[in-house]
């Protein structure tokens, strides 16, 4: 065993490091997308819960990653939970008036912590594999490392996403539309899929022409869902 102190460790650290940096904003958008509506108290509730719930499965999801995401279909499936997750969150506030306020922030949580696994299938591959490359006999404490860097960086990134939310409400259209893509571009490299892309002469573009189309179904389809809900009066606006 290697000491802590090796090139291999500190450059499979921050390699981890970055990747939370350039993936945890993915999440703190889910978190804040989905907690927009509870009241402050709550809010602040479902965040903790949320990032902590989501970590959990993080851990579990490490534990089997590659495994997973070699059974065909498990992308694909995910991909499409996800857009559909998009799509709810593109609703307008109105129609959860009437739900209890502890129905309300649970059902936050859930969503924060199924959103976050769907999308942490690759995530944690990266985190994993930067691991495997440090010094034998230290790729658990790098995988620790990473997942409890990862919930700072998610619950300050989720306050900050809400304010950006409350002052601009157009933020809660492009973190839809970026789940899009993400679903895009995860159902492109399921195996069921992905060998038929590589194939095609535009398989090359495959990855980011399964994201715009990702993007473009959960823009259409969460516009159409929130028009069904606006009062009859309000459509035209």
């Amino acid at each position: 065993m290697e000491s802590f102190a090796s090139a291999a460790f500190w450059t499979a650290s921050a390699q981890i490091i970055l990747i939370d940096l350039l993936l945890g904003g993915d999440n703190a958008v889910v978190i804040a997308m989905a907690s927009r509506r509870l009241a402050a108290h709550q809010r602040r509730r479902a965040i903790m819960l949320g990032t902590v719930g989501a970590v959990a499965m993080r851990v579990v999801l490490t534990l089997f990653a590659v495994r997973l995401l070699d059974l065909p279909g498990l992308k694909l499936a995910g991909g499409l939970l996800l857009a559909w997750i998009g799509m709810r969150l593109m609703l307008p506030d109105a129609h959860e008036a009437q739900v209890k306020e502890a129905d309300a922030l649970w059902s936050a949580v859930r969503i924060v912590i199924v959103a976050d696994l769907i999308m942490s299938l690759d995530n944690v591959v990266a985190i994993a594999a930067a691991a495997r490359n440090a010094a034998t006999g230290h790729e658990w404490a790098l995988v620790v490392f990473g997942l409890a860097l990862s919930v700072p960086i998610i619950v300050w990134g989720s306050a900050l996403v809400i304010r950006m939310i409350t002052r601009f409400p157009i933020v809660i259209v492009l973190g839809a539309m970026m789940l899009g893509w993400i679903a895009g571009g995860l159902c492109a490299t399921d195996p069921l899929l992905h060998g038929w892309l590589a194939a095609q002469s535009w398989g090359a573009s495959a990855h980011l022409l399964a994201g715009a189309a990702g993007l473009l179904l959960v823009w259409l389809g969460g516009s159409w869902m929130r028009r069904r809900r606006m009062p009859s009066g309000m459509r035209g606006f």
